[in-house]
């Protein structure tokens, strides 16, 4: 591997687990004072950290066709900015410069062991893992973000400054940088490897490494009304739905030829609305399009078909894992399709599957990894393992070490 610098080494890769201490704070005290609500510190939320991915391995991820990076440095008082694949970073220096990841969870496995302790947080809300390695000076600018985030600090230390939330001018520092103007902090910090800081969506902030150090932030988003709207639109159109066209047989004559009345305006809304109570239709929309893949997977299929009875034998001694960045999830309730009728979605796509197995689903869909002795009751399920076989052949869910 390249080296980007001397300060970019390499470590042993090992297992690390990861336990979020929110500082004598319950999980719902912390949603209930302050998610979506304020910012606050947490010092030490992982106690004894250490980074997931060494910076030069992150370098190297940085160099790949499919990964979304980007380099953002500030030269001359200029913000400069430019998007990866990069093929060198030996022009850099060592000062002023910050490169950055989305969705490293998709690429290191490691890494995305990160976001399992945010798991009190439902996963359709997560967004991604972005993380950053940065020289002395180097960060992205001051910036709001549309999304709540968890910045976890790795090896290093960073200078963080939070502003309150309210009107701040932006401006366009690079024609990829869209910042802030300057604004007076209600938090400002050093954070050393293990600090965490929450910031909800709409709060400026910028961080500043004051050595080489590395960055992770585990962001949830949510979906404005227009990405719904838009996204339910292409859903019609491509299965060939809402076609039905407004009918009016009880029409009466009207003196007002370029009047909508009151009644054809409730009408043509009524139209849209029968689309929206459709649960059968919404909630397919719904299940699609949450699960649908917000950056490219890093997928694997298996190379050659694997057996059923291969696969129920290699169940009974092998934990199986989600591949990162992939969403599962089911819907449970007084919905049309739920999970216990056999229904759940995985990477945009409706599944069907016998509802007696439904337990075992949501096992997948509820956990990163599922142990053997979880997976007991259904490892000689006929239903079960022939899906297991389907998913383990689109390199959805792999195997790994049980421990």
């Amino acid at each position: 591997m390249l080296q980007v610098c001397s300060a970019l080494t390499t470590f042993q890769k090992e297992k690390i687990m990861y336990t979020l201490d929110l500082n004598q704070m319950s999980q719902n005290e912390f949603l209930t004072k302050y998610w979506q609500k304020k910012p606050v510190l947490i010092r030490q939320g992982f106690k004894d950290f250490v980074d997931p991915i060494a910076a030069d391995e992150f370098a190297g991820i940085a160099m790949e066709e499919t990964v979304q990076s980007r380099l953002v440095a500030k030269k001359d008082g200029q913000w400069q900015a430019e998007f990866g694949p990069f093929e060198s970073y030996e022009h850099l220096g060592e000062r002023d410069w910050s490169l950055v990841i989305q969705a490293l969870d998709n690429f290191s496995e490691e890494s995305a062991e990160l976001i399992e302790p945010f798991r009190f947080l439902p996963h359709w809300r997560l967004d991604d893992l972005m993380a950053s390695f940065a020289m002395p000076g180097g960060g992205v600018g001051p910036h709001i973000d549309n999304y709540d985030t968890f910045i976890c600090q790795g090896s290093g230390k960073r200078h963080w400054r939070v502003g309150d939330k309210g009107q701040h001018n932006e401006v366009i520092a690079h024609e990829a940088l869209l910042h802030v103007e300057a604004f007076d902090a209600i938090i400002d910090v050093e954070l050393a490897a293990g600090d965490i800081l929450y910031i909800p969506p709409g709060f400026p902030h910028e961080g500043i490494a004051l050595e080489p150090s590395m960055s992770f932030s585990i962001g949830f988003r949510a979906n404005s009304a227009i990405s719904l709207l838009s996204g339910f639109a292409d859903h019609l159109i491509d299965n060939d739905l809402g076609n039905q066209l407004l009918t009016d047989a009880n029409r009466q004559t009207t003196q007002h030829s370029g009047e909508i009345t009151t009644n054809d305006y409730a009408n043509i809304k009524q139209q849209l609305q029968n689309l929206l109570d459709d649960d059968q239709v919404f909630e397919n929309f719904v299940g699609k399009f949450l699960t649908s893949a917000k950056h490219e997977l890093d997928l694997m299929p298996s190379e050659e078909p694997f057996a059923q009875d291969e696969v129920s034998e290699l169940l009974a001694i092998h934990a199986i894992k989600r591949l990162g960045g992939l969403r599962a999830f089911y819907f449970e309730g007084s919905v049309a399709d739920n999970v216990a009728d056999g229904v759940c979605y995985i990477n945009g796509e409706q599944v069907t599957f016998a509802p007696e197995i439904a337990p075992a689903i949501k096992l997948l869909c509820d956990q990163l990894v599922v142990m053997p002795e979880e997976l007991t009751p259904w490892r000689d399920n006929e239903h079960f393992v022939s899906l297991m076989v389907e998913l383990l052949d689109q390199g959805y869910w792999f195997w790994t070490e049980a421990e």
